[in-house]
């Protein structure tokens, strides 16, 4: 495979210098992208410079995945408009350890192979770098006004920013562009990759290992993904969509990407799957021929989903969606771990009983015991209509009793007021 070729169809070269794709047909090449560990997991934003990795590897070349201890400690001023708070050594060797855990599903950490991935920290090798020597064997290789002239610093300057930048965020360019120079030294890594918005940093890297090693090394970008209505990609409401579904369920990440505009399903099956050309082609055909199936979400939401969870955590993040959407059945909804449950309704009005009220008749729960329903009456008349579900299950008995065995994970029920009302009540 021609790893610059893969890009390319799929959109995901913004930059790139030239001599890169001789590089790369030439010999098995080292690349790097870097990786920011403000958290202790990735977000969907990372996914893309993951992929390009992932298909760097899958090309035959050798993946490395910086982890930016150093510069995560300082700041970058790329597209940011105030500095970010700094982090303890503690919490970012843990976010470290907990990042190669959600990378090893997308690159080979452990093959005895050349191209075997590599995991790095830059402050492995810049915490004993004292300011002196820095500024002698780095700084004066780069001059202020090369710094000055590169886009990341003069929108900074020139916005709106009422605290301007701090020397800290200015230096950001130098000490991004010594790792560049030493993982080529050391390692012999000759190409870095990351968002356009990197393109700065990056050559800075690369004009270093020019400058101080007389080397010769190259820098590629893929674009900055927003939707097609121009709004950030990868945010919802609540925040970012995470990789660890402690911070975002599997249930919600399906969800995510199932719910995307048509536009952005073409755009994003090529980025964020590994599906080839022509199943791509065909998905878009049939999305065009029957764009309410809407074939390209679903394969987009269970590629990714399966990628970065598990295709089990996939299985149950459709069977959850049947539950809200579909024609799913109680024994579904009983299957149902207490964690997706909560997932699937989370802002649902709920009402909370003591445990000891059941067993208990469901008029009584519905009408006094919770305000699901109004009165007796209204409740009577909607079950006789035929409007009412608990768990899934028509109630057909006004008079029937509701015992401890019928609660979902021992605590919630989930009634049903005509197709689209649900109400939890939970026993605590």
């Amino acid at each position: 495979m021609n790893f610059i070729e893969e890009l390319r169809w799929r959109g995901m070269i913004h930059d790139m210098m030239p001599g890169t794709e001789e590089q790369l047909q030439k010999e098995m090449t080292s690349a790097y992208v870097g990786i920011d560990p403000t958290a202790d997991s990735l977000h969907i934003g990372h996914l893309v410079s993951v992929m390009m990795l992932k298909h760097f590897q899958r090309c035959g070349h050798k993946p490395i995945a910086l982890v930016g201890g150093a510069t995560g400690m300082i700041g970058d001023p790329s597209g940011k408009s105030q500095e970010r708070n700094l982090l303890d050594e503690a919490t970012l060797r843990h976010n470290q350890a907990s990042i190669k855990q959600q990378l090893a599903k997308f690159l080979d950490f452990d093959s005895s192979a050349p191209n075997s991935a590599e995991l790095v920290n830059n402050y492995d090798w810049m915490r004993d770098f004292s300011f002196l020597a820095f500024i002698r064997d780095v700084g004066k290789h780069i001059t202020v006004n090369y710094m000055m002239a590169k886009d990341s610093v003069k929108k900074r300057l020139s916005g709106e920013a009422t605290d301007g930048m701090s020397f800290t965020e200015f230096t950001y360019q130098l000490v991004q562009g010594y790792d560049f120079l030493h993982l080529y030294q050391t390692k012999g890594c000759r190409l870095q990759m990351g968002g356009s918005d990197q393109w700065g940093n990056i050559t800075t890297g690369t004009e270093l290992i020019r400058r101080k090693a007389g080397g010769e090394a190259y820098a590629l970008t893929c674009p900055l993904i927003t939707k097609a209505d121009g709004t950030k990609f990868g945010k919802t409401e609540g925040g970012n969509v995470w990789l660890d579904q402690r911070y975002t369920s599997p249930y919600k990440f399906y969800q995510f990407w199932l719910n995307v505009s048509d536009a952005d399903a073409e755009r994003y099956i090529k980025i964020f799957t590994l599906l080839r050309k022509d199943e791509v082609a065909q998905l878009a055909a049939a999305q065009a021929a029957t764009p309410h199936l809407r074939p390209l979400q679903k394969a987009l939401a269970k590629e990714v989903t399966c990628m970065v969870h598990s295709e089990n955590e996939y299985a149950k993040a459709v069977e959850a969606s049947e539950v809200l959407f579909g024609n799913a059945t109680a024994t579904t909804l009983r299957n149902m771990d207490e964690a997706t449950f909560l997932s699937v309704f989370e802002g649902v009005p709920t009402f909370t009983v003591p445990k000891d009220t059941f067993p208990i008749k469901a008029a009584e729960l519905l009408a006094t015991a919770t305000q699901v329903f109004p009165s007796k009456g209204e409740f009577r008349k909607l079950v006789q209509g035929g409007g009412v579900s608990l768990n899934k299950e028509k109630l057909a008995d006004t008079e029937a009793a509701i015992t401890p065995d019928e609660l979902l994970n021992g605590k919630y029920l989930l009634v049903q007021k005509g197709k689209k009302n649900y109400f939890i009540v939970k026993a605590a």
